[in-house]
């Protein structure tokens, strides 16, 4: 059942990533709600549930806001990192960016989609309408995913092709992670620590690289409308979920 439920944020994966290649023409609208349902995510989901997963304390700080600053500094480490070696080896960047943290930051995606399928599997162990809770809320912002695993990696100057295959990757990623909860059992702890360092990093991309390119070329009142427009629907899945 957790598989078969899987299979609708698939498809809610491919539409989101879809919705994002038929608007190139209106690019800077496309990453103004890139950047919003990103900054949606991770306040009101990701940090939320890692807050309430991780628990523990260190040094007085929740480990999960620990994790979720090394999250960000190391997004920025790793983009840094790569600029540079990209600009060392004489290599082509994409308006200054380094394709492969696009790649990164897209497989980041990936594996985040993969907790999400853990996450239905491991509520459909405990009720049947706890699991169907669960699928509902990971359907409804799995087309934010898909949409923002193709942005991101196209906004690195990757090959279509490339983010095509990303996007297939996020997609197929529920389904692998429902099936996986037939045999692995992970940790809530674990699993808290992960989405807060996951959205360390993803809030990262949002606030220094698809929010700053949105307003690049066309800073409109739209490209804003956009940005909050992503962050209320985040807030509306969340508050239908709950």
């Amino acid at each position: 059942m957790a598989v078969f439920v899987a299979l609708g944020a698939f498809l809610m994966t491919l539409a989101g990533g879809w919705t994002a290649q038929r608007v190139t023409d209106r690019r800077h609208l496309v990453l103004g709600l890139a950047g919003g349902l990103m900054l949606g995510v991770v306040g009101l989901d990701l940090l939320p549930e890692a807050l309430e997963a991780a628990g523990t304390e260190v040094f007085g700080v929740p480990a999960a806001l620990l994790l979720f600053v090394a999250g960000f500094l190391l997004a920025h480490l790793v983009e840094r990192l790569l600029a540079v070696r990209q600009a060392a080896h004489g290599a082509e960047e994409h308006d200054g960016r380094a394709p492969q943290v696009g790649l990164t930051a897209a497989a980041a995606m990936v594996g985040h989609s993969a907790m999400d399928g853990v996450a239905i599997g491991a509520a459909f162990q405990v009720d049947g309408g706890m699991g169907t809770a669960v699928a509902l809320a990971v359907i409804a912002h799995d087309f934010a995913d898909g949409f923002n695993t193709y942005t991101i990696t196209s906004l690195y100057g990757n090959a279509r092709r490339k983010a095509l295959f990303m996007l297939f990757a996020d997609a197929a990623a529920p389904v692998v992670g429902a099936a996986s909860t037939s045999f692995v059992s992970i940790p809530e702890q674990v699993l808290g620590s992960y989405l807060g360092f996951f959205g360390g990093a993803l809030l990262y991309l949002a606030a220094a690289e698809i929010l700053p390119e949105a307003h690049h070329e066309h800073p409109a009142r739209s490209t804003v409308l956009c940005t909050i427009a992503g962050a209320a629907f985040i807030w509306l899945v969340v508050g239908l979920a709950s």
